[in-house]
């Protein structure tokens, strides 16, 4: 691990803002590190305000949406929500369906089999609006590279609404209006929306025609941050608000989908941390073994009794999708091992018989091994098809876009990417691929990095310090969970590895004249002879609480330990 230490931010700006705040210098210099330097800087951000969400107008082409929709509604059309099959897809899928249908019937909503007609919008799609007299697609989370399908919908007399987050391509599908922050020409002043996000922008402009305020939105805000979580966009400005104001509805007052899901894991308090790995891989496994139709079903229905039906059926595909995941892994670890080329700066592994539905995260689980850009492949249909991750700092997007000669079809973001390519061009782009990364990266971002934000002591730590940092909350990319580093700890002498097969390490730490705290390092069992050889150490971590049978205690949760 690479270890990298903040730079310290400026001493009379963290002392100016701990006095205006009365908190600890720590407090303080986390909060300046994040671009916070004044009290009123602080309230925005520890008390987040929905008064300060953008105007959903200010985004391009919103009023030419609102007005399609409006004219749908007064002609009694019917309507197609249509989505992804991941959780932004179908978190967006179910917003914008349960809120259109709260007043009006003819909404019906459809997410595309991710084996059958692949990622996005797709002519079988088009093909069901027009078999079944839908004449308006509102597309969410997807359709900003679809401009033969828009045309192909045309022909059909089929109006499309996007509602999309990803990078547009050159062209613009030729839509009735096309939702997207990140267009060149969209000035609207957040450009990191999720798909779920965009969605909710399109409903608080409806709203606000219909005389409706934030606070009716208020019981759709559940499906913006489950999505804002899953979908890693940074937790900064809008979605910070929309996630702080969600993750309080989830704990809250959750839809039955929501309730059944807490009911099954038996949590009384979820973070978006939860949301991320405990929601999240719920609602996706329903797109990744089944059909992501499941998930939808489950979000949006109001009955308790038979939302848990549907979260019990989501569950078995869960566990499924556990199972697949671990097998592919095992399989593409043995691939890499059996090729015995160390120098590659990538990993890209492929077989005809791996479930297409867990790629994604077997390539997530490569880096954790080995720490390099990652692809996936699998058979689909004729094609190949891969699950694209990347490492910190590297964009993967950019190098497929260098790789595209060979490529047939690509979409995603800095860090994921989906594409499918002919077969007979899988070496031709697997050395490209290899090329592109080898001349661009730079070689210290294939060492995981710990950013750490400051130094302390452990006499800093005490039920204040943690309160506070409590508030920092909802974390996420653009306001990570601190990481703390302090030296000069000694065990007390009760180390050990624990765990089933004796991975974790669990220790208590102590410093000169400070209280001992309790330490757990997941995956850090292989440090053990750091701390037994009773020479000092040092160690990066971020500051939790331990619940053990009723009881509740501050501990440091290791990120990694060096002598």
């Amino acid at each position: 691990m690479r270890w990298t230490l903040k730079p310290k931010p400026k001493q009379e700006t963290v002392s100016s803002l701990q006095q205006a705040l009365q908190v600890e210098p720590a407090i303080a210099s986390l909060l300046v590190q994040r671009g916070i330097e004044t009290f009123d800087q602080a309230k925005y951000f520890f008390r987040p305000s929905l008064s300060d969400l953008h105007d959903p107008y200010l985004m391009k082409d919103m009023d030419k949406a609102v007005q399609r929709i409006e004219q749908a509604i007064s002609n009694s059309e019917n309507i197609l929500v249509y989505g992804d099959y991941d959780v932004d897809g179908t978190t967006a899928v179910s917003l914008m369906s349960s809120y259109l249908l709260s007043d009006y019937p003819n909404v019906a909503t459809y997410i595309p089999d991710r084996y059958d007609e692949g990622y996005g919008v797709s002519f079988k799609g088009i093909d069901f609006a027009s078999d079944n007299e839908f004449s308006l697609i509102i597309a969410l989370d997807c359709g900003i590279k679809a401009i033969d399908k828009v045309a192909y919908a045309k022909e059909k007399n089929i109006d499309f609404i996007i509602c999309d987050h990803h990078r547009p391509g050159d062209k613009i599908p030729d839509a009735v209006a096309v939702l997207d922050p990140k267009q060149d020409d969209c000035n609207y002043p957040f450009d990191e929306l999720c798909g779920c996000g965009v969605g909710f922008k399109l409903i608080q402009a409806l709203a606000a025609k219909k005389g409706q305020t934030i606070d009716d939105l208020m019981p759709y805000l559940d499906l913006v941050a489950t999505a804002i979580g899953a979908d890693i966009v940074p937790i900064i400005g809008e979605n910070r608000i929309l996630a702080y104001y969600g993750m309080r509805v989830i704990n809250s007052r959750p839809r039955a989908g929501f309730q059944a899901i807490i009911n099954q894991v038996k949590k009384d308090s979820l973070t978006i941390t939860d949301v991320v790995f405990v929601i999240a891989p719920r609602i996706n496994a329903a797109g990744r073994m089944k059909h992501g139709q499941y998930a939808v079903d489950l979000l949006t229905e109001k009955n308790v009794e038979v939302a848990e039906q549907y979260a019990a059926e989501i569950e078995a595909f869960n566990l499924d999708r556990r199972a697949t995941d671990k097998q592919i892994t095992q399989e593409a670890l043995q691939q890499i091992e059996d090729l015995k080329d160390q120098d590659r700066m990538t990993t890209v592994v492929y077989s005809a018989n791996w479930h297409k539905g867990v790629i994604g995260i077997v390539a997530s689980r490569l880096i954790e091994t080995y720490y390099r850009p990652t692809l996936v492949f699998t058979k689909s249909g004729d094609k190949l098809a891969a699950s694209a991750r990347s490492v910190k700092g590297f964009d993967v997007y950019n190098a497929l876009e260098a790789c595209s000669e060979f490529i047939e079809q690509f979409g995603g973001h800095k860090y994921a990417a989906g594409l499918t390519l002919e077969e007979k061009n899988y070496e031709a782009f697997k050395q490209k691929f290899e090329e592109v990364v080898a001349s661009t990266i730079d070689k210290r971002l294939l060492t995981p990095e710990i950013v750490i934000d400051t130094q302390i002591d452990l006499n800093a730590i005490n039920e204040k310090f943690y309160r506070i940092l409590r508030q920092f909350e909802p974390f996420g990319p653009g306001n990570m969970s601190p990481v703390f580093m302090s030296d000069n700890l000694k065990d007390t002498g009760y180390g050990k590895c624990v765990g089933e097969d004796k991975t974790h390490l669990r220790l208590t730490v102590k410093q000169e004249g400070t209280p001992q705290l309790v330490c757990i390092g997941f995956g850090l069992g292989n440090k053990l002879d750091v701390i037994k050889s009773q020479q000092p150490f040092k160690a990066a971590y971020s500051v939790d609480e331990n619940h053990w049978q009723g009881n509740v205690s501050l501990q440091l949760k290791l990120q990694d330990i060096k002598a």
